[in-house]
């Protein structure tokens, strides 16, 4: 019989058990449980320790090293059984995708937050120096060389430190997509697309996301024991918690075992989870309540004096996933079926040390810039315990950077990545949730979203967003996303009606596409044009407030160079949102619209068709 060494969990129960008093019945137990019984001892601590953990009361830090040596001593019980034969492992191997285009810094992020959670859990053990059942595959989408360089360098870096980690390079990805008959490929456009070899770059995330599953099924050993876990390059496997010091990151979720545990004990074919940080969502929707922030930011300023002690160190408002605020950052939330809340959420200062007023708004003008890369200052969203981690809920929107599919669940791939549309997540989610129902849920474990990485915007690449620096002003022009934005939104919608009025296993007609997109069409319009006309309004009081009221931000000299920035930012929101802005020239463009809207008409009329020739390839 295995020999047991539980001093982790004896040492939990000892500690906690005037705090916890359901681990008496684990003390009591663990007194003559067998090995096999000994396993699941700990399965009925974890939940325990959990509520504790998120109760806002006692030691964090210290309980969190309790649980997570929990998780590493079970795990060790588990592979000491199968070697001895008294049990299998039949737990899942796992293997991440993580699309990336010329984000080194993120990808180091990402990495490091995997290595660290296997690290923390141990989830499988090592063999040979290697975590046995986990394995990584950077999808390269770059179109710089040396970024391309850099994530080769990553990859064997954290190859070094325990990692399996793979490079999918661009010519490898060209040479398999060529590898499949001319016939077939031609009819999985719509999926995986047809980049010539010569730009085999930004093909997009859900391009580049399908391309990767067939190099997964390539590294799978067993894949009837394989989860497939698709993850964004500015995700990192932690959540924030709020402190009184302020935003701690820390690895608190054992996400490879509840997940496991989901795909073994139902029927789930996709599992999604969602994020905290910074909002998964554009700049291209989030304007209008950002300026209401900073707004409220600058009349709260008037009313303090340069030299006086930082008054912006309130605490965060809850903004927990799950919570009342849930897209609290999202101007329309009311498309998603959120309440759009009625306050402004208050800027938290993160200087440390003594400083005054001042030091606060230099710091601040240096971050807006960040929010046209999709950083939001205010409207973060914090993690907030519900309940087991396990616990599922139908889903109906697809989060590109936080799901996992078992081999069955692979035949629903983010679908119409040739249109380089924005939604392309919730409009898969939809179909998905149709076809599939409960098989589709989702879970109470996010990821930890980051969109730029360090103290400045180098590095932060972003599609659809280009920046460039004239006379010390950064001009910033994100007219490709805000498009995209809202045709995705047009085909999230039309799609969202569609699955309810036509059958989803059957090719959707023509006819029925286009008077739902007609429909929807009118009401998005009429729901940007409010939306632009409340954005001119709110940037034009937010100049008088800060260049034109008087106050005394103007008269020092050591400011001039913060009032310059955020002169800059309201340029940009002038030149993004006005009304000669590109992208809204080609909203309002009925010949452009209905160019879009053919090509979208027509990627819902082959939906079935793809599918279809996407799983005869796989299967």
């Amino acid at each position: 019989m295995t020999k047991v060494d539980a001093r982790h969990l004896r040492d939990c129960v000892a500690r906690y058990r005037k705090r916890i008093p359901q681990l008496e019945a684990v003390a009591v137990s663990m007194e003559t449980a067998t090995p096999a019984e000994l396993v699941g001892l700990y399965d009925r601590c974890f939940p325990l320790l959990e509520r504790a953990l998120w109760s806002g009361h006692g030691d964090f830090d210290a309980m969190l090293e309790v649980y997570q040596a929990l998780f590493r001593e079970q795990d060790a019980l588990i592979r000491a059984r199968e070697e001895a034969g008294e049990a299998a492992d039949e737990r899942h191997h796992f293997i991440l995708s993580i699309p990336v285009a010329d984000r080194p810094a993120h990808l180091r992020a990402c990495l490091e937050s995997i290595h660290r959670l296997c690290e923390c859990f141990g989830y499988g053990g090592r063999s040979n120096g290697r975590y046995s059942r986990i394995q990584v595959l950077i999808a390269e989408d770059s179109r710089e060389p040396e970024s391309v360089r850099q994530h080769r360098a990553l990859a064997e870096e954290y190859r070094r430190k325990g990692l399996q980690v793979f490079h999918f390079g661009l010519d490898e990805q060209y040479e398999l997509l060529q590898s499949i008959p001319v016939n077939e490929r031609r009819e999985l456009a719509h999926i995986l697309g047809t980049p010539p070899k010569e730009r085999f770059y930004l093909k997009g995330q859900a391009v580049n996301r399908n391309l990767s599953y067939l190099k997964c099924l390539q590294l799978s050993a067993d894949r009837a024991r394989t989860l497939y876990y698709m993850v964004d390059s500015d995700e990192s496997f932690c959540v924030s918690r709020q402190t009184g010091a302020g935003e701690q990151a820390v690895h608190a979720l054992n996400y490879f075992y509840y997940i496991d545990r989901v795909f073994r004990t139902s029927d789930t074919r996709i599992l999604t989870g969602k994020m905290v940080g910074d909002p998964p969502v554009s700049p291209a929707v989030m304007a209008a309540n950002f300026l209401d922030d900073i707004t409220a930011f600058f009349t709260m300023l008037a009313d303090t004096r340069a030299g006086q002690a930082c008054r912006f160190h309130a605490p965060a408002p809850d903004a927990t996933a799950g919570s009342r605020q849930d897209a609290a950052y999202h101007d329309m939330a009311g498309l998603f079926g959120f309440e759009s809340p009625r306050q402004v959420f208050p800027y938290h200062c993160e200087l440390a040390g003594e400083h005054d007023n001042a030091a606060c708004l230099r710091e601040l003008a240096g971050r807006l810039a960040a929010f046209f890369f999709g950083e939001h200052l205010t409207r973060k969203t914090w993690f907030g315990w519900q309940g087991a981690f396990d616990d599922r809920t139908p889903a109906r929107t697809l989060y590109p950077g936080n799901y996992v599919a078992n081999y069955e669940g692979l035949r629903y791939v983010i679908p119409f990545g040739h249109l380089r549309l924005r939604m392309s997540g919730p409009t898969a989610g939809r179909l998905i949730a149709a076809e599939i129902g409960e098989r589709f849920a989702s879970v109470n474990l996010p990821h930890l979203h980051r969109r730029t990485a360090g103290g400045d915007l180098h590095g932060a690449f972003r599609p659809g967003v280009e920046l460039d620096r004239e006379a010390q002003r950064e001009i910033i022009d994100l007219s490709n996303e805000f498009e995209r934005q809202f045709f995705g939104d047009l085909m999230l919608f039309t799609t969202e009606t569609l699955v309810r009025e036509a059958d989803v296993h059957r090719p959707f007609e023509k006819d029925c596409i286009t008077a739902i997109m007609e429909r929807k069409e009118r009401e998005l319009l009429q729901l940007y044009q409010h939306k632009r006309d409340a954005i001119g309004e709110k940037t034009r009081a937010l100049e008088t407030l800060v260049f034109q009221d008087g106050h005394w931000w103007l008269d020092r000299p050591e400011l001039a160079d913060a009032l310059s920035r955020v002169r800059s930012f309201l340029d940009n929101v002038r030149r993004n949102f006005g009304e000669h802005s590109p992208a809204w020239e080609q909203i309002r463009s009925a010949e452009h619209r209905d160019e879009r809207k053919r090509q979208i008409t027509e990627a819902l009329m082959h939906y079935r068709s793809g599918r279809e020739a996407w799983e005869r390839l796989i299967y």
